[in-house]
């Protein structure tokens, strides 16, 4: 069963924006940390941002602070990431992934290793041009 189908993603010169789509089936969509990862050919896989379903917390790592926007439609279970100012480095497989309500409920979706998602969409490629 796919509960995350992530879109939106392509090819754009450095300093344009892209927007990525979350859509989620989860049932409930709330209360969960849903994050915004990226792989790099070679390299592993790191967190961008992350966001509490159904509530406003909003976490970013410190290569995409001022130039991304995590954020959600609770009504549509859709969460975006709005990519502006992007750079080369940014082009990655970027994947959506949710935790169970019950990891959401012990502590900071800040601090959620990927290891501990438990839903994972299939990614959209970013390609950004110098």
């Amino acid at each position: 069963q796919v509960h995350l189908v992530e879109s939106g993603g392509g090819s754009v010169q450095a300093g344009g924006s892209l927007r990525l789509s979350c859509a989620a089936s989860l049932l409930p969509y709330s209360s969960r940390c849903l994050g915004w990862f990226r792989q790099a050919p070679g390299k592993e896989r790191d967190g961008v941002a992350t966001i509490v379903t159904g509530g406003g917390v909003t976490y970013y790592a410190d290569s995409v602070k001022g130039r991304f926007t995590i954020s959600q439609d609770n009504a549509k279970k859709t969460a975006y990431l709005q990519m502006d100012s992007l750079k080369p480095e940014d082009t990655a497989m970027y994947y959506c992934a949710a935790t169970t309500t019950a990891r959401a409920a012990r502590g900071s979706c800040t601090v959620v290793p990927a290891s501990e998602y438990s839903y994972w969409g299939q990614g959209t490629q970013v390609n950004v041009s110098s």
